[in-house]
């Protein structure tokens, strides 16, 4: 009974890891059928997200399941309910990429991007992917390290972020009120899926350590010792 219990908890660490995967594809699709404008890709994106959220439903039944079947305690017990979030962070991302791809579908044959803002944006959708396949990585190995460093990471997405919006403010903007709105929301769309795959990573310095991220990182931050000064 107890060889079942953990294989159905290292089943669950599997479907996050797939959903992970799934949805670092998906804006990566996402991004390129937007500056494409890719209407079939597009429309691949969006019928995609389904496989996500059954992955995401499936997940949580399981989960419940093992709740009211074994009630777990320790370590187990984080397992299930921090995975239970992890995928719904997920289940979230998926959402995003496909906001992502909904934008590029309502815009066709037209581009929702300017020209002069592609970089930014592939640049953005570049990220985003790596992102999520690092918090597919650090799902699988458990590394808190890798874990912490994705914040660090993020802070590249939230600098694009901004670099958005000096374009959008800038005098010399010239490509009118819908696309402007069009930019914003796809900054948006893009911030929040790196705040989200952040997020999972977070959860699994939880997961190992039984202490949130911050409360981690500040510990950290105490033990390294000063330098000292002439």
């Amino acid at each position: 009974m107890r060889d079942a219990y953990h294989e159905e908890l290292d089943s669950i660490g599997e479907g996050l890891v797939e959903m992970a995967r799934l949805v670092g594809s998906a804006i990566g699709r996402a991004t390129t059928a937007m500056l494409d404008a890719d209407l079939k890709l597009a429309e691949s994106v969006i019928a995609a997200d389904q496989k996500v959220d059954d992955l995401q439903h499936d997940l949580e039944a399981r989960a419940i399941a093992l709740l009211a079947r074994q009630q777990p305690v320790a370590t187990d017990l984080r397992i299930v309910v921090t995975s239970l979030r992890m995928s719904a962070d997920l289940e979230r991302s998926g959402d995003l990429a496909q906001h992502v791809a909904k934008l590029a579908r309502l815009r066709f044959p037209e581009r929702a991007v300017p020209h002069d803002l592609h970089a930014t944006i592939l640049e953005m959708g570049q990220l985003a992917q790596r992102l999520m396949a690092k918090a597919a990585e650090v799902i699988i190995t458990k590394d808190v390290d890798l874990a912490m460093q994705l914040e660090q990471d993020d802070d590249e997405m939230d600098q694009l972020h901004r670099t958005l919006f000096q374009h959008l403010m800038d005098e010399k903007w010239k490509h009118g009120i819908e696309t402007a709105v069009d930019v914003t929301l796809l900054g948006r769309y893009y911030e929040r899926f790196a705040d989200h795959a952040v997020s999972v990573a977070k959860r699994v310095v939880y997961l190992v350590t039984g202490e949130h991220a911050d409360d981690v990182q500040a510990a950290s931050a105490q033990s390294v010792p000063a330098v000292e000064t002439a």
